[in-house]
């Protein structure tokens, strides 16, 4: 009938997907043609606009992608934060082709997509994108979004205070991260070929001082980091892109490469309790298109690992003796305390992101006498389900206010205010003397 016609015409458009650029208007186009063709699989929706109106479109994939289901973890991948770095867009795009194709008939994505719901943004600046009008490898214009701002120098800060207006789709991100029960995520960037973790900022209290940046979770963000590039094609190697670069198996922690203030990848972390690396996939930052199919073939095994690692680690339930959920209980792996402190949903779930090992997991509802569980956790990420250890509180009897106070936007860290002071006058020198010795070079 005229359906099913329809139905495989919208198919046969979504598996014809080439190796080009998409520009705006095919980019929806391809996303509302895999949703019609895959509708109990995916679920396509916008999560705000851009300074110019353009739709900032999500696609979910995976068994259940309408809403949360308790037990699976969120993932995400957003590619195009910088409007000129251009590969990211064009392989999340190629990965959804790849995953809905691959559905029902290969086993790995079969389960990869019945245990994770996979949350993908092949644009965070498609006016960025529209406005390069020449594309270069080093530097257009068109990083910055429509009010000329960069993007990845916009969200809150939790060693400085950052002053930046806060882009509408920044504020997309932040709303959307702080809607969903995101655990893990990358950022798809260009202009070098590494895997960079967290912190990219910092102050003594992390280890600046000694040009090191760490996070409470260092061997989490190497693994994953690792991950990424030793399942890519070249990056595991650590040449860089030229000689004067190099990354030791293809991974660098933010701060050691260079500092910035209002990164997307800490935001997550700190405040969105998800697990952010930053992937920078291209020396250069908008390829010629006929590259880009040797940059999906590069990239694919190591994006589909990536998401498995979601599954590392341990989740449960925090519930009363009644077994209904308790929201916002803390639960955090001991020795591993973060800034803000990592809480349940509203459903009393929460996930924590843990290499193989013996962990002590404290659960503690305020008001209430804390508990403690010793938790054995293997390499899970083949199952597709990090181990599960729930808590039942059977002194809770009445439902607990969810309405607890959220982490402030403001710098979280120690030694704030003496750290930036003593630290920016030398960082500006060190920079103004790089610019004169590379001017004489």
């Amino acid at each position: 009938d005229a359906v099913g016609i329809l139905i495989l015409c919208l198919a046969s458009a979504a598996a014809a997907l080439d190796f080009k650029y998409h520009h705006t208007e095919e980019l929806e186009e391809f996303l509302r043609g895999v949703h019609a063709a895959y509708p109990s699989l995916t679920h396509l929706h916008s999560i705000g606009r851009s300074v110019e109106g353009r739709d900032l479109w999500v696609l979910v994939l995976g068994r259940f992608p309408t809403h949360h289901k308790i037990g699976i973890p969120e993932f995400k991948y957003v590619a195009n934060m910088h409007g000129d770095e251009t590969v990211g867009r064009e392989i999340l795009l190629h990965l959804i082709d790849f995953l809905v194709t691959s559905y029902g008939r290969d086993p790995v994505i079969t389960r990869l997509l019945n245990n994770t719901r996979i949350h993908i943004m092949p644009t965070m600046n498609p006016d960025g994108f529209e406005n390069t009008k020449v594309p270069d490898c080093y530097y257009t214009p068109g990083r910055y979004n429509r009010n000329g701002e960069d993007l990845n120098r916009n969200f809150p800060d939790a060693f400085e205070d950052n002053r930046a207006s806060i882009q509408p789709e920044t504020q997309a991100v932040m709303d959307w991260i702080k809607n969903e029960t995101f655990v893990l995520s990358a950022n798809l960037h260009g202009g070098a070929l590494v895997a960079s973790y967290t912190f990219d900022n910092g102050n003594p209290v992390t280890g600046s001082l000694k040009g090191y940046s760490r996070s409470p979770d260092d061997d989490v963000f190497i693994h994953l980091a690792k991950t990424y590039s030793s399942n890519h094609a070249s990056m595991y190697k650590g040449t860089g892109c030229d000689n004067r670069q190099t990354f030791p198996e293809g991974i660098t922690n933010g701060y050691s490469w260079y500092q910035l203030e209002g990164g997307m990848q800490d935001y997550n972390y700190v405040w969105g309790q998800c697990f952010e690396i930053t992937l920078e996939l291209s020396c250069c930052k908008y390829p010629p298109e006929e590259q880009l199919g040797k940059f999906w073939r590069d990239n694919k095994v190591a994006l589909i690992e990536y998401i498995k690692q979601v599954h590392l680690g341990v989740k449960g339930q925090v519930t009363d003796k009644n077994g209904n959920p308790i929201p916002n209980a803390i639960v955090e792996a001991k020795g591993r305390p973060h800034v803000c402190p990592y809480r349940t949903n509203q459903q009393g779930e929460y996930f924590l992101l843990l290499l193989p090992g013996t962990y002590v997991i404290n659960a503690t509802v305020p008001g209430f006498k804390s508990m403690l569980k010793t938790v054995e956790i293997p390499d899970n990420t083949g199952n597709f389900s990090a181990v599960k250890q729930d808590f039942s509180f059977p002194e809770v009897s009445e439902k607990i206010s969810s309405k607890v106070a959220s982490c402030p936007k403001t710098p979280l860290y120690q030694e704030l205010t003496r750290a930036s002071a003593a630290v920016k006058p030398t960082v500006h020198l060190l920079v103004l003397m790089t610019v004169v010795l590379a001017i004489f070079k």
